[in-house]
């Protein structure tokens, strides 16, 4: 056990690591659902901003309890594994208020209530809500006329949640270039007119579904961008194209281009345009001295690790090949754009 403990806690430092975690119990599965420092620290400072008690129905080993109080949040917590809620009175020492409650029978009254469903099994995901312990369903039905803030998986189906009846506005969330999260905020909480948000910790980039969507569709320019996964997953590619003056190469693939970059994005500098032929994308690749490769594909049936490895480029530039479909119906046409990465 000590040995196991041990382990923990060193995995849990890059995780969790600003929340002061040297001296915490953890279990392995705790651990793994535990949401990153960061992305809980966003999500306190937000409902630092409420000015409410918050209740975490689900706080397990104390993971979000701590980012709260970090951001001066008043908070309870409880839990149905007396084991988890256990840990959680050590992790959070003198002071930290827990009880053995079910999230799906409210203890609070006139509290923000958060909860992160179960969403492993023995080690597997589960990706159906029903399968969420508790589910998803329940919880929206239990908490529908109060505050609730509930985390999710970020491939959430977005059409199953209005199915459910949950009305107000899913946050997908993003930190070091991977999307960890979409957070579903009800009731007061919501910002007035906003069902989409994305958040780009990484940059301190916030957009929503209120922002103008005016991006037309054109010709690629000087630069490609791959928007961030929260900006994709939260369906808000056109806007962010809006908000930096970019435009879409098709009005379906959300692959963006413009003269100029935004500030602190990776982008990829057009240097040739054709039609995706492998014959033809290797001789274009080996007249430009091609060797570190990088593919990124949207639109199309295209493996870029199996590409990349029939294409053998042995140069010495590092290049960036963008691939993607331009247009519909009998006029589509797979692209390949070659590309000199900014960074």
């Amino acid at each position: 056990m000590l040995v196991e403990t041990t382990l923990l806690r060193r995995r849990a430092v890059d995780k969790l690591g600003e929340l002061g975690v040297s001296g915490w119990l953890f279990t392995d599965e705790a651990l793994q659902q535990a949401t990153a420092a960061p992305v809980a620290l966003h999500r306190a400072r937000r409902l630092s901003a409420a000015g409410a008690l918050v209740h975490d129905a689900t706080c397990s080993i104390g993971t979000e309890m701590a980012a709260l109080r970090v951001a001066g949040v008043r908070v309870v917590g409880s839990d149905i594994d007396p084991v988890r809620l256990a840990m959680a009175a050590h992790n959070l020492g003198p002071g930290a208020v827990v009880c053995r409650a079910d999230a799906l029978h409210p203890v609070t009254r006139d509290a923000v209530v958060i909860v992160d469903p179960a969403r492993r099994s023995g080690g597997r995901r589960r990706f159906n809500p029903a399968d969420y312990q508790p589910g998803l369903g329940e919880l929206i039905d239990c908490y529908r006329d109060g505050a609730l803030v509930v985390k999710c998986a970020p491939g959430i189906d977005f059409d199953q949640l209005r199915r459910l009846g949950f009305d107000g506005e899913i946050e997908v969330t993003s930190y070091r270039g991977s999307v960890r999260e979409a957070c579903l905020w009800s009731g007061r909480l919501a910002a007035p007119g906003v069902r989409r948000r994305a958040s780009i910790l990484d940059r301190g980039e916030q957009l929503t579904d209120a922002e103008p969507d005016d991006c037309s569709v054109r010709p690629a320019g000087q630069w490609i961008v791959d928007p961030d996964g929260a900006v994709v997953r939260a369906g808000l590619v056109r806007h962010y194209g809006a908000r930096h003056g970019l435009w879409q190469l098709d009005p379906d693939i959300a692959y963006l281009s413009g003269d100029r970059l935004p500030p602190d994005v990776r982008g990829f500098e057009v240097l040739e345009q054709l039609e995706f032929d492998e014959r033809r994308l290797r001789q274009a690749l080996t007249a430009r001295d091609c060797g570190a490769l990088e593919i990124l594909a949207r639109g199309v049936q295209v493996d870029p690790d199996a590409l990349r490895r029939r294409l053998r480029p042995r140069g010495g530039q590092a290049l960036s090949v963008v691939i993607t479909r331009i247009g519909t119906g009998a006029a589509s046409r797979a692209t390949a754009y070659v590309c000199r990465p900014s960074r």
